[in-house]
């Protein structure tokens, strides 16, 4: 028996056809929204307008021969600012902003404190891989010294 092909057939194939792909538009487009935005600042026209604020405030500083460090020690992070002859400069506060540069799920703000060496130490990273940490250090005289980092955690 052979069937005809109607045109109610022609309309369920039509509205099947749209359907998957409409389907498959509104995962992506979900799966999209909830996975990393991408974006890196909020308003980059007022990031780059700091940008030669930035430069100049590093050479100042390179100028002075200040060395910064910052490492991982198990898993907390550890910064220390020194001047040209290796003495700790008088820093007053230090704000480690934390961040993974490839999602926004463990980003977070800490403040280090300062231990009897003159180190300034954070709380345990939340896990291991690359890092991203800025580090704003308010000074003695009421300026503040910023520097980008990036390091890399073990898992342990």
């Amino acid at each position: 028996m052979k069937r005809e092909f109607t045109g109610s057939h022609m309309l369920f194939a039509m509205i099947a056809f749209f359907g998957v792909i409409i389907a498959v538009n509104v995962f992506m487009a979900t799966v999209a929204n909830l996975s990393w935005t991408g974006l890196v600042v909020e308003n980059s026209y007022v990031e780059s307008q700091r940008f030669n604020e930035r430069i100049a405030a590093t050479q100042a500083r390179d100028a002075k021969g200040w060395r910064a460090q910052l490492m991982l020690r198990q898993g907390r992070p550890v910064y220390r600012l020194t001047d040209a002859a290796g003495a700790a400069v008088q820093v007053k506060k230090v704000i480690a902003t934390i961040s993974r540069p490839t999602h926004e799920n463990d980003d977070g703000q800490q403040e280090l404190h300062r231990d009897e060496r003159g180190e300034f130490i954070g709380k345990r990273l939340p896990g291991g891989g690359v890092w991203t940490i800025e580090i704003d250090a308010l000074l003695a005289d009421g300026t503040h010294d910023t520097r980008l980092f990036r390091i890399e955690a073990g898992d342990g």
